[in-house]
């Protein structure tokens, strides 16, 4: 199992958290998904078949796109 932590600064309320959080918990291996408005900070645990590329890919499809990992 791998947690990863992306900045995501399209992150600007509620409703961009509860899009993330619903659209990238589908993706086939995702653990859990929990995404901060005020950080603009997403943090996923998953494991196989889900990937960093597949997360990522996802991200910019639903337009918020990963900028960099977070700290």
């Amino acid at each position: 199992m791998s947690t990863i932590k992306y900045s995501v600064p399209n992150i600007s309320c509620n409703h961009c958290v509860h899009t993330i959080q619903t659209e990238v918990a589908d993706l086939e291996g995702i653990k859990s998904v929990k995404a901060d408005a005020a950080t603009r900070v997403v943090e996923i645990v998953f494991d196989a078949p889900a990937s960093e590329e597949k997360i990522k890919a996802l991200m910019a499809e639903i337009n918020y796109p990963v900028a960099g990992l977070a700290i």
